[in-house]
């Protein structure tokens, strides 16, 4: 084939590719493209396939439609009281309609930044330095008002707006970290202050505490001991006064046998004599006994004894007849019913009953909150005290 003709058919194809080049254009998802048509818009294309008239129609700017994250260089801005401060913004922002962002404004994003920092010279500039480090929701909230209000003829959508930093001068860092330290050590002191207050509070607290319960302890001693002292000394008086009874109703039957044998051994004046005279010596063995006059007519006095007391029997000698003697059937502590309670050693139900009550108070838990407790507790044992103390007068009555 003639060699013409294979370049005529390559140009043909060229301009056939070409052609469809200018013919077909695919827009990515997320993406728009602004059409023109000899230098005038014409349409707006979306995501996919679009046909455009070749030669004719051109593409004069593809515009993301994701939202957009743009960092702004920190600006220097003059708050109320004169002070410079360094802030860093973040711009969060998204184009709604491609054809406003394409043109109402040549560059939107420079006009977002310049924006930005002009609102925020504004904002910032009636706060003072610690209303600004302290106010950053309000500074976003009126910078994004601020901003989504006039970027909207721009076709823009200003979502939020954030300050990444606020950095004041280093003599104002160095005042506030002074001053921050010197509150710390302020607040420091007050807590151990505090510390040290509820400390000798809580020790003065527990050193109350104790010489109360000390005292409590004294005195519940002190009556446990006069309620024992009081019960041995009747305990005591009552054994005391049963022993000399018996000791006496001893000597009262001691002396009632001797009698009672002497009678019955008829005693003859002899016998007497006899015994007068062994009881002499015995006599004699006093200390205070130096001298001792043996009676000569003693024989007479016996004899005048003997003839007062018995009757002369067939040899002529007077002999003390004994009359017959009744045997008691009645052990001698029951000679007498009142005093036969004396010797009843069962231990008395009310005596019993004081001295546990006492013994239960003793054991009583004092409480914790001694602060309302000690008089109600103290007239509670007053009470029981005075209710044993009651018992036992009865029972001593």
């Amino acid at each position: 084939m003639d060699p013409a003709v294979w370049i005529v058919l390559l140009v043909v194809v060229l301009l056939v590719i070409v052609l469809l080049a200018k013919t077909v254009l695919v827009v990515p998802q997320a993406t728009s493209a602004v059409i023109e048509r000899l230098g005038r818009f014409r349409t707006v294309a979306h995501p996919g396939l679009n046909m455009l008239f070749p030669f004719l129609d051109r593409v004069r700017a593809k515009i993301d439609l994701r939202e957009q994250v743009v960092s702004f260089p920190p600006q220097s801005v003059i708050t109320q009281d004169n002070l410079t401060v360094s802030i860093d913004t973040v711009v969060y922002f998204q184009v709604t309609e491609s054809r406003s962002a394409v043109y109402e404004i040549s560059n939107y994003i420079e006009g977002v930044e310049q924006l930005t920092t002009t609102t925020l010279r504004n904002v910032v500039g009636g706060m003072s330095l610690e209303e600004t480090l302290t106010s950053r929701d309000q500074i976003n909230s009126q910078l994004r008002g601020v901003l989504d209000s006039e970027t909207s003829r721009w076709g823009i959508r200003v979502a939020r707006v954030e300050l990444k930093a606020i950095d004041p001068p280093p003599s104002i860092q160095d005042s506030m970290e002074k001053q921050m330290r010197a509150d710390r050590e302020k607040r420091a002191m007050i807590l151990n202050a505090e510390g040290e207050r509820e400390s000798a509070i809580k020790t003065a607290e527990g050193q109350k505490q104790s010489q109360i319960l000390a005292a409590e302890g004294s005195k519940q001693a002190a009556i446990l001991n006069a309620e024992g002292e009081r019960q041995s000394n009747i305990l005591r008086s009552q054994g005391e006064r049963a022993s000399k009874y018996l000791t006496a109703q001893g000597e009262a039957k001691a002396i009632e046998k001797t009698f009672a044998a002497v009678k019955r051994a008829k005693p003859t004046p002899e016998m007497l004599a006899y015994q007068y005279l062994q009881t002499l010596p015995e006599m004699a063995q006093g200390d205070a006994n130096k001298v001792w006059v043996v009676p000569s007519e003693f024989s007479k006095s016996l004899e005048g004894f003997a003839r007062m007391l018995g009757s002369p029997d067939e040899e002529g000698v007077f002999r003390y007849e004994p009359p017959e003697q009744e045997v008691p059937s009645e052990p001698p502590e029951q000679d007498d019913p009142s005093v036969s309670s004396w010797f009843d050693m069962a231990s008395n139900p009310e005596v019993a009953e004081a001295v546990r009550a006492a013994e239960a108070v003793a054991r009583k838990e004092v409480p914790t909150d001694l602060s309302s407790t000690p008089r109600a507790s103290g007239s509670a044992d007053q009470q029981a005290l005075g209710g044993a103390g009651n018992s036992q007068q009865r029972a001593d009555g």
